[in-house]
């Protein structure tokens, strides 16, 4: 039985369902939802069963009460903007560029404009609704405060080729991060299935009510004494994976108060103002003409700062016997 209001829609089971995963029991009540927009849902926690967040896995029962709680979409009218864009490589069918930190990657909210499909908009004139309507072209993402590589499709054909492999993990990606404290040992792997955190939605942790596979690889590049310069290799690419597997490892990445706290906050001296993590290296096969392709960028000025900073107190800093 469905109920509706403004804001929330009551879904009660009735006596005589069988025990049905409720994913697939709500793609079949009138909801115009998904099942993955469910799924979602139930992860983010804004369906609930009884009062109570559940996995998609759940299993319904009779006088079960789900209440669904979903904000109601808001149609985005993008327009081109004129924004600088740093363009490693570009050809008829994608392009691949530096993300400067600061730089939002699509339209959310309190970010309806100056993203970086506005540019890719103005840039490519008929980049439109190719991989959807609010997302055109963009086939991965960086958070706002991190730099680096990026690639974007021009058509439908690249953009589903460049998708698979992202799927499939073939994509290589590698990272460079500024992490807090002095990193041990050398090289090391993090391997942690992460998900929505249970208690802040928001957040990404491994108390999750749907962890996901999760590896990272890291090797030292320099260390600072206080901080250590690292390259991280991703076996896979959820949301927030570095800066919540450093800052699980206790290495959260500077700049970084959400996951690394007070730790990841460095002295007044030293230049940090955003996360620094940058998308250092990507490399893929190219989805047209099936050649392999890798596309590398140094550090951004802001890291290169920090890190030419850290070396100078690294080297005033008298060593322990």
């Amino acid at each position: 039985m469905l109920e509706r209001t403004d804001d929330v829609s009551i879904v009660t089971v009735t006596a005589g369902e069988r025990p049905e995963r409720i994913d697939r029991f709500l793609a079949r009540q009138g909801l115009s939802l998904s099942r993955s927009r469910i799924q979602r849902g139930l992860d983010e926690g804004t369906i609930a069963v009884n009062a109570r967040p559940v996995k998609p896995s759940y299993l319904i029962r009779p006088g079960d009460r789900i209440a669904i709680r979903l904000p109601t979409p808001t149609r985005v009218e993008l327009q081109p903007e004129v924004i600088p864009l740093a363009i490693v490589y570009e050809d008829p069918h994608l392009l691949v560029l530096d993300k400067p930190p600061g730089l939002v990657v699509h339209p959310a909210p309190g970010h309806r404009t100056g993203t970086l499909v506005h540019a890719l908009l103005h840039h490519c004139r008929d980049l439109a609704g190719i991989g959807g309507r609010e997302r055109p072209g963009i086939v991965h993402r960086l958070d706002k405060d991190t730099s680096g590589l990026l690639v974007v499709a021009k058509h439908d054909e690249a953009h589903t080729g460049l998708m698979r492999q992202f799927k499939n993990h073939t994509i290589s990606r590698r990272y460079l991060a500024l992490l807090a404290g002095d990193v041990r040992p050398r090289r090391g792997t993090v391997d942690l299935p992460i998900g929505r955190d249970l208690r802040d939605r928001k957040k990404i942790s491994s108390r999750s009510a749907r962890p996901r596979h999760a590896v990272s690889h890291y090797h030292v590049m320099e260390r600072f004494g206080q901080a250590t310069l690292v390259a991280i290799t991703l076996e896979t690419g959820r949301t927030h994976q570095i800066r919540v597997h450093m800052a699980h490892a206790g290495y959260p990445v500077m700049g970084d108060p959400v996951y690394g706290g007070r730790r990841a906050m460095p002295r007044t001296d030293v230049p940090i103002g955003r996360q620094m993590l940058h998308a250092h290296e990507l490399g893929f096969m190219h989805p047209v003409t099936g050649l392999p392709h890798v596309f590398t960028t140094p550090l951004p000025p802001d890291m290169e700062a920090a890190c030419q900073t850290l070396r100078l107190i690294s080297l005033a800093t008298p060593r322990q016997p």
